[in-house]
């Protein structure tokens, strides 16, 4: 059966439009929730650091957080929640990577990229881009690869590598994760969308 997010594509819902709201200040409320419990939930993964030899950038759980942000709630409501974990990171809240904060680090341009891969996303999502596990996988893929195409080429300058050196200590040692990061979201999101009933 078709939903409304298969009826117009462009205008379609993402998993957070699903939570209640009777009027529009609760509305507000319920979106200011969420843009915070965004942020937050980034923070908290992202002190699920490992350190990676050789690499200034460590392994850690704010990528992931930060697409399933983007997914779950929307481009607007994934690129204000990563924008308020950015600018309290870069404030002095100590929730970016291994407890830093500040943006003198040589990894922050992930942090960048993370907030624009939040909303493209969430502008993808509520175009089904996480109805399906396929459908999933490419949002997880180009999600990715955005955080990369802004972090790499960031690590280059901030480190003074040359991009050979970027990419071998930025990008290669990650991938396996990613690959696995997406797996695990081409499960839970499309599930998500089955119990609901709204499946696309």
């Amino acid at each position: 059966m078709a939903t409304a997010a298969n009826a117009v594509p462009g205008t379609g819902t993402v998993l957070a439009d699903l939570l209640p709201a009777s009027s529009a200040a609760r509305a507000r409320v319920r979106d200011a929730a969420l843009i915070l419990g965004g942020a937050a939930l980034t923070g908290v993964t992202a002190q699920i650091a490992v350190p990676v030899p050789g690499s200034p950038v460590p392994v850690s759980g704010q990528t992931f957080a930060a697409l399933l942000v983007g997914t779950a709630l929307g481009a607007r409501r994934g690129f204000l929640s990563l924008a308020l974990y950015a600018v309290a990171g870069m404030a002095g809240m100590p929730w970016f990577a291994e407890a830093r904060s500040g943006a003198a680090f040589p990894s922050f341009g992930y942090v960048l990229g993370m907030l624009l891969a939040a909303t493209v996303v969430g502008a993808l999502a509520r175009r089904g881009g996480d109805r399906s596990a396929l459908r999933t996988a490419g949002t997880m893929v180009l999600g990715s690869a955005i955080i990369y195409a802004v972090g790499v080429p960031y690590l280059a300058l901030a480190a003074h590598l040359s991009l050979t050196d970027a990419i071998a200590a930025g990008l290669t040692p990650f991938l396996i994760g990613d690959a696995l990061k997406a797996a695990l979201a081409m499960g839970a999101l499309p599930a998500a969308w089955r119990l609901l009933g709204r499946r696309g």
